[in-house]
């Protein structure tokens, strides 16, 4: 992305708490910021389940009060969602107009959170985001792999949009910053199963991605406590047919992702 430098101000959990009021209003006021871009979620999916005050007080609570915090001082709110507000029913692609109808406790908070955003808000729903930073699903694989020389057993009857954090950050920021209103689908192009990423991800290290077995989210032992939608790609139709620059295919980022994480791993061991 090229353009004027910005000045950003990055706030964990440990500085800012949304689901406190009074913490984001305090924060929001002092600093005064153009556009607020709210990546806070409670994430842990099963997590939800046990605990779903908590999943309501941070991604949907939490989003009330940043829409008024971003009120009070003029700044446009983006709001990160997820494709985790669908069922996963359909036999091809969520579009933008597709109707919500989330099954697990994680789902129905985000949706909460898109609805206290408000119609002025950028709501960007992603999927399966992996990164350099912190534990998602290529970081785990890999780090199994690493570990001995065990069949992986990965579920093959979830399919979803595949999508590298980097190439997501790099669409968010120009739809906040034009104060975009309205809802996108932002993921990589294409879809897998997550049987068919983890293959790739050991390919691309590599690795032998025969060590990969197939499973059905049926046979899981232990059972997931929340329903995982078994159909949950996303179309990003909003960009498309408002022709909007779209994400690389999910196979070419992977790539550049793998080779990152593989570098800095062999930069670190020891051995």
């Amino acid at each position: 992305m090229h353009g004027p430098p910005l000045d950003v101000v990055a706030a964990d959990r440990a500085r800012l708490d949304v689901s406190s009021r009074d913490e984001v209003m305090a924060a929001v006021t002092g600093l005064e910021p153009d556009v607020i871009v709210n990546a806070a979620a409670f994430t842990d999916v099963d997590g939800c389940e046990d605990d779903p005050e908590r999943a309501f007080a941070v991604n949907a609570l939490g989003v009330r009060h940043l829409a008024e915090a971003a009120g009070l001082v003029g700044a446009h709110l983006c709001q990160v969602s997820t494709d985790y507000v669908f069922d996963g029913s359909l036999d091809r692609p969520y579009h933008e107009w597709d109707r919500p109808n989330p099954v697990s406790v994680y789902g129905r908070s985000k949706l909460g959170g898109e609805l206290e955003a408000g119609p002025a808000a950028t709501v960007v729903r992603t999927a399966w985001v992996c990164g350099r930073h912190g534990r998602n699903f290529v970081t785990r694989i890999l780090e199994l792999a690493r570990r001995d020389d065990v069949p992986l057993l990965v579920v093959d009857d979830q399919v979803g949009s595949p999508t590298m954090a980097a190439d997501l950050a790099a669409a968010v920021v120009p739809l906040a910053l034009a104060r975009r209103r309205g809802l996108f689908h932002v993921t990589n192009g294409g879809g897998a199963s997550r049987f068919e990423l983890a293959r790739a991800v050991l390919e691309l290290a590599g690795d032998d991605p025969d060590r990969v077995l197939p499973i059905r989210t049926a046979d899981l032992d232990p059972q997931p406590r929340a329903w995982r939608p078994p159909n949950s790609q996303l179309d990003n139709a909003a960009l498309r047919l408002g022709g909007e620059a779209l994400l690389p295919p999910w196979k070419d980022s992977l790539a550049r992702l793998v080779a990152d994480l593989t570098a800095r791993a062999a930069d670190a061991d020891p051995s």
